[in-house]
């Protein structure tokens, strides 16, 4: 996921540039006469937010009202250890 200050920052197509280069792939998925792909510019809603950060909820700073204060990326990418490598500290960076 492109979280709001990659996207606020214009970094979509860096990022998604990067897992490409790593030979990785967004899914793309047809369903009838329709292709789908794996990339969904959305708008966290707070009550998700606060279900999926409840664990962190202790922090002292509001990852709640970060991740609500723009619009993310959401994304489905495939290929061999694409989570492993998603994974490692500052893998963007590779």
């Amino acid at each position: 996921m492109i979280k709001p200050d990659g996207v606020q920052r214009s970094l979509v197509g860096e990022i998604i540039g990067r897992f490409e280069n790593k030979g990785f792939t967004l899914k793309v998925v047809d369903i009838g006469a329709m292709t789908w792909l794996g990339l969904k510019l959305i708008a966290v809603d707070r009550p998700f937010a606060e279900k999926h950060y409840q664990d962190l909820s202790a922090k002292p700073y509001s990852l709640v009202d970060y991740i609500i204060s723009g619009p993310v990326v959401a994304m489905i990418w495939e290929g061999k250890n694409v989570v492993l490598t998603y994974g490692k500290k500052d893998h963007w960076r590779d």
